[in-house]
């Protein structure tokens, strides 16, 4: 239909509503866990142990926030977006091996399984127009 394919030309102003609203929302996730301290850092990078990595629990949860805020700002303004993509792609798998690691099934997996889909894509196709990387 013609009235649909007129939104062809909204591409980039639709790839930085997608930056921003997901940029955002790992802002509002992440820092609590980056402001968080050791001991909920420890148990953040427990996690590591369904991916085989059995060391520095602190050091990796630490990671993990500083991942998804800082990720997330870096998405909001497209800055090192292909980078930030790629972090948190392997944060969400990270996260979705945790949940089904521990027996939690795909129900709870489900919404960093779908995080990580879009990261992917969105590491594929570039963060569009708007945005700091942009040549």
């Amino acid at each position: 239909m013609a009235i649909w394919h007129s939104l062809n030309k909204y591409r980039d102003f639709g790839l930085l509503v997608i930056r921003v609203g997901l940029g955002a929302m790992f802002i509002y996730h992440g820092y609590p866990k980056l402001m968080g301290g050791p001991q909920l850092w420890a148990g953040l990078g427990g996690s590591m142990k369904y991916v085989g990595i059995n060391f520095a629990p602190i050091f990796w949860g630490f990671m993990a926030g500083v991942i998804e805020s800082v990720g997330g700002l870096l998405l909001v303004l497209g800055l090192l977006f292909r980078p930030a993509c790629l972090f948190l792609l392997i944060n969400m798998v990270v996260a979705a091996m945790s949940h089904l690691g521990k027996g939690q099934g795909l129900g709870e997996a489900a919404h960093a399984i779908e995080d990580g889909v879009m990261f992917l894509g969105l590491f594929i196709i570039g963060p569009g127009r708007y945005s700091v990387d942009r040549r």
